[in-house]
């Protein structure tokens, strides 16, 4: 599982905030005006995502392996640890860059840690995207979980 997570955000070296395409990303989910502060878990880092007085969510970044290369991607996840959305944020393959398209992405929406999000279930696959299919798909999995886990243990909060 800390596999999946080794490169969960770098943000904690990156003065100022998360870097674009992660700070876009969560201008995306969460609206335009939400804070974002890192927090250090474990050996990641997860963001916490505010606005005002209020909490909007939490959010990691993720990497797994394609058939090649690796495919970057964020988690972001309610107060109520139900999964917000994800988003893919670097795609290296040269082929199955259809787990980036929204229609896609939109069957995770709702989702929590007690679903079991496999693919040909709950998750729809991609014709000739299959290894980028199930290598998000597992990666969302273990990120979804870890955050609900640390949630639910106070670690973030």
């Amino acid at each position: 599982m800390r596999r999946a997570l080794a490169l969960l955000l770098l943000t904690a070296q990156t003065p100022g905030g998360p870097p674009a395409k992660v700070a876009a990303s969560i201008a995306r989910l969460f609206g335009p005006g939400a804070r974002v502060d890192t927090l250090q878990v474990d050996s990641g880092s997860v963001l916490r995502v505010s606005r005002a007085d209020s909490l909007l969510g939490f959010a990691a970044v993720g990497n797994v392996l394609g058939k090649d290369q690796p495919i970057t991607f964020l988690v972001a996840i309610d107060p109520t640890d139900r999964l917000k959305d994800v988003d893919i944020l670097v795609y290296r393959e040269p082929y199955g860059g259809e787990v980036a398209y929204e229609p896609w992405r939109r069957q995770f929406r709702g989702k929590s840690a007690r679903d079991s999000l496999r693919v040909g279930k709950e998750i729809r696959s991609i014709s000739g995207a299959t290894i980028s299919v199930h290598a998000v798909t597992i990666g969302v999995r273990r990120v979804l979980a870890q955050l609900t886990a640390w949630h639910a243990s106070g670690a973030i909060r």
